[in-house]
Order: structure tokens, then sequence, then C-alpha cells
């Protein structure tokens, strides 16, 4: 950033009147400055390597060269933090969610009017995270999938011959003899959703557990990234439903509306509630249940994140003879929640996202006693 803290803002959008709308929003709080307004996306491209901005405002729906496009671009190229302004349609939550894919620090669901008014009442959050956003460090991303492409998933491999077995009917034959199984709660925020599909094509589909993701993230949106990921991944993942009895071999995905917890009987169960310390979802309410539910077959695992949800429920998992595993700071997008975790003393293992899940493994051996064979 330049000046005395000044965070130097380019707003990317086709419609003059949100882009009079976000200016407006950020002339009148402190420590803010519109150095330049693009109405398109090659626009946006051009003034990023022109006016190198502090973080970009970045709508999607853009004529001549999209947001997504334009991130792409600026990503692969010339990286700067981009916050995305959205929709909270369904459409507007898929492209989203590519474009945090892509390498966009967060997003804030434009509300579905897009008024004036309605604007102001996101305006809080739409400050809050481009102040977050500007103090990330960016890095040039070569993105694998190029747009316009069908993107390569893993899936299970078969024999010549032989049917894949269905996601839904997919659970882990060792899991079945036991009336509990190894339950893992991630806990995400900023950086988290990207993260996540990073995480995603290494679970397998013979996963013996259960896995529970509580993302920050708005109701509207969770349903698709449930989706996103089950397409990306082996293992069946679906977004949790209140009363279902959680089954080894699947993901679940709290709902962004809703706080979930695990109940003493193994099922789920959803509050929309109030928000828990400035929080819906909280991950500590998730933790807290399943470390009473797992006991020593609990696994937290807290990545990236603004803020310090996780701390309280990675303490309750240790109390209970879990095992807790944070992401590191070199490979967060914001080393928050998970140093938070790990700085309050709640944390076993510091690893980089792409080790995290063989940890996972190597606790659910142990938990199976496979220490006794030197897997651990």
């Amino acid at each position: 950033m330049t000046g005395k803290g000044t965070i130097r803002v380019l707003i990317a959008d086709d419609s003059a009147f949100m882009r009079k709308v976000l200016h407006s929003i950020l002339l009148a709080e402190p420590g803010f400055e519109v150095v330049g307004e693009a109405r398109d996306g090659r626009e946006a491209v051009a003034q990023c390597e022109a006016l190198k901005p502090d973080v970009i405002s970045m709508d999607i729906n853009m004529p001549h060269m999209d947001g997504l496009q334009a991130t792409e671009q600026i990503m692969s190229s010339n990286p700067r933090p981009i916050l995305v302004v959205s929709s909270e349609t369904r459409e507007g939550a898929e492209i989203t969610l590519k474009a945090l894919e892509l390498g966009a620090i967060d997003f804030v669901a434009k509300p579905s009017s897009g008024v004036d008014l309605d604007m102001s009442s996101v305006r809080d959050e739409l400050v809050r995270k481009l102040r977050v956003a500007a103090k990330v460090r960016v890095v040039r991303t070569a993105s694998k999938t190029k747009l316009g492409q069908e993107i390569a998933f893993s899936t299970p491999r078969t024999e010549p011959g032989m049917k894949a077995e269905p996601k839904s009917e997919a659970r882990a034959n060792g899991a079945r003899s036991h009336s509990k199984f190894p339950l893992v709660v991630i806990a995400a925020s900023t950086g988290g959703p990207a993260t996540l599909m990073k995480l995603a094509p290494t679970l397998p589909r013979e996963f013996p557990g259960a896995m529970i993701i509580v993302q920050h993230m708005p109701g509207s949106f969770t349903a698709q990234f449930s989706q996103q990921m089950s397409e990306s991944s082996s293992i069946r993942v679906k977004e949790a439903e209140a009363g279902e009895i959680i089954a080894a071999g699947t993901v679940y995905v709290c709902p962004g509306s809703h706080h979930m917890r695990v109940s003493p009987t193994g099922r789920v169960t959803l509050d929309d509630g109030p928000r828990i310390l400035g929080y819906r979802p909280c991950a500590d309410v998730t933790l807290e249940s399943a470390a009473e539910y797992a006991g020593p077959m609990c696994i937290g695992v807290i990545l990236t994140g603004m803020g310090n949800d996780g701390t309280r429920g990675a303490q309750a998992v240790k109390n209970a003879g879990g095992y807790v595993v944070a992401q590191d700071e070199a490979t967060s997008v914001i080393f928050g929640m998970n140093a938070e975790a790990i700085k309050a003393g709640h944390v076993d293992q510091v690893l980089p996202i792409e080790n995290i899940f063989a940890a996972i493994e190597k606790r659910i051996l142990l938990v199976y006693g496979a220490s006794r064979v030197g897997a651990l």
C-alpha cells in the first residue's frame, strides 16, 4: 500500500450506477482512495497494470471480458488482491467460486435488487473485506484450468468390466464394524473455498471416516460449493441436512445459514439462531459437538481465514483426546484462524495444505491401532 496506510482501490463494474454506489461507500470511509474505475474486464486488466492498485473490487458479469476472465489474467500476469462482488443467484455462486479458485481472495454477495439502499446494507462487509484483501500477499497463479474448457477431475479407477460403486453407496468396510468412526471437522474462512478445492481431489472414495466442512459462506452459496467439491472428488460430498445420520465415506458441508452440531446419537442438527462470537456458521460449535461425540476419534483441521473461529473448538477436540492439524502460514491466504489456534497451544501439527490429508490418514491409522506396525 502507498501513502499513510491508504488503500488504493480499483472498481470494475459495467454498471455506472453500481460504480457510483461503490465509490460513494469508499469515499465515506477513512483510509480508502478510488484510483480508477473499469467498465469491463479488459479495462480492469489494463488499469490494474497501469495503476497497480492495492485491491480490486471485481464484478463478474461484464461485456468484452467478464470478471472471471479478468481475474484469471490478472492473477497469472500481474497479481493483485481481488474481491469479487457477485450476485446471490445460483449462477452467481458458481461463477464466484470459480473466481476464488482462480485466485480471488474473497467475495461480497450483492443483494438481488442491487439498488443503493441494498448495497448500503452490505457496506460494513464490503469495507471489512477490502481492508483484509489489501493486506494479503498475493502470488502469481498459473491456473491449470483454462476457461471454456472442461475441468479434468480425478475419478475412482475401476478394473475393466467392473462398475464403479456409486458415491452414495461408498462406505469404508473398515468403518462398518465400528459403532464410532473417525470424524474430521474442517474449519475455514477467507481463502477457504480455493484451499478446499485443492484438498477435494485427494479424498479417496473409501475414506474410513466422515468429514464435516464449516466454511464461512452465505447460505445461498454452500449448496453450489458442495456440488463443485463433489465434482472434483471421488468421495460423496453433500450439503448437510437436519436429522440425517452421519455416515463414513461422506463429506458434509455445513449450510452457510446455520450452525451445525453432531448430536449424541450421531445425527446432524442445524440451528439458524444468531451469530455466535460473530460467526454463522460457527466452527467452534461444530468442533465442540464433534469432540463430545467422537472423543479420541475426532480430528480438527483449522485452515486459512480471518478471525479466531475454531480456537475454542480445537481446545475441545484436544480435551476429548482428539487430534488437531492447522494449515501453515506459507500456504494460507490469511494466517488468522489457524494462527490463533496455534498460538493458544491447541494444535498438534502445522502443515502446508498439500500435506494435511496425509496427516489425517496417519491419525486414522493410529486410531485403528496401526501404530503397532510403525504407521505413525
